[in-house]
């Protein structure tokens, strides 16, 4: 069966980031055209100029602040309009916050309403507005897919102990949010069915320089006995949105080393 993607359009939402280029980059090297989605115009504008060094695909820059409700609701009509259509949407970003945000990294009792709230317009409530307006091109697609990504703490609860002597921390707004992204792509898979195949993946932790005291017992924890890479992540990406996958549909696929499994 043929993995190309050649004549399908995929948006990509957090593009710019670790995980999104290497998304992009795997899309575009299978033929997809590719509308580029971050916060900043100047980034999202150098990814194009990158993947159209590498390969001859359509790509488009799309600046967009994805808790700004307006911005996002006109994206997938944009991208249409734009590149003839659209027939993958991945909702890849992420609010993740940083260690210094007041409400977020730290203990229950002092995490934010504020915090929560900017964590689910942008982990939860973005995506929805994304897929709904969404719905007439993946439907006219013939092939449309979903794909949401989540993480395994939309599964499992945190092991704090992980933590312990550094500034790291598990928000309960990040864990709450990306539970809600897996029960929406089921929610979307059976509604949507049997024109558009809506799928999450929950990765596991990847390794991005993080204290070597948490990285070895993350290590510890994981069967694979390594953390992620970015690379790890597009096989199961480009699964999801190639003809592959074209009978799999609902299904959270747990990218991650093995953790979920203990």
């Amino acid at each position: 069966m043929d993995v190309s993607l050649e004549g399908r359009v995929a948006l990509v939402t957090g593009a710019t980031g670790h995980i999104g280029q290497a998304i992009c980059l795997e899309l575009a090297a299978h033929g997809a055209a590719v509308a580029v989605l971050d916060l900043q115009e100047q980034t999202c504008v150098r990814l194009c100029e990158a993947i159209a060094a590498k390969y001859s695909v359509p790509v488009l820059p799309v600046p967009c602040n994805l808790a700004e409700d307006a911005q996002v609701h006109a994206v997938p009509h944009r991208i249409a309009a734009a590149l003839g259509g659209l027939d993958i949407l991945i909702n890849n970003a992420g609010f993740v916050g940083t260690s210094g945000l007041p409400g977020w990294v730290t203990d229950i009792e002092r995490q934010t309403t504020e915090t929560w709230r900017k964590a689910l317009e942008v982990n939860l409530t973005a995506p929805f507005t994304l897929c709904r307006e969404s719905i007439p091109y993946l439907k006219k697609s013939g092939r449309g897919s979903i794909i949401n990504v989540a993480s395994i703490y939309g599964v499992l609860g945190p092991d704090m102990s992980l933590y312990d002597g550094t500034n790291m921390g598990n928000p309960i707004a990040y864990a709450t949010s990306k539970g809600g992204l897996i029960q929406m792509t089921h929610w979307f898979a059976t509604v949507l069915a049997p024109d558009i195949r809506a799928n999450s993946i929950c990765p596991g932790g990847i390794w991005r320089n993080q204290p070597e005291a948490f990285t070895e017992r993350y290590k510890k924890r994981t069967p694979m006995k390594r953390m992620a890479t970015e690379e790890d992540m597009v096989g199961t990406v480009l699964y999801l949105a190639s003809d592959l996958s074209r009978y799999v549909t609902g299904q959270n696929i747990m990218v991650d080393g093995g953790w979920s499994s203990w």
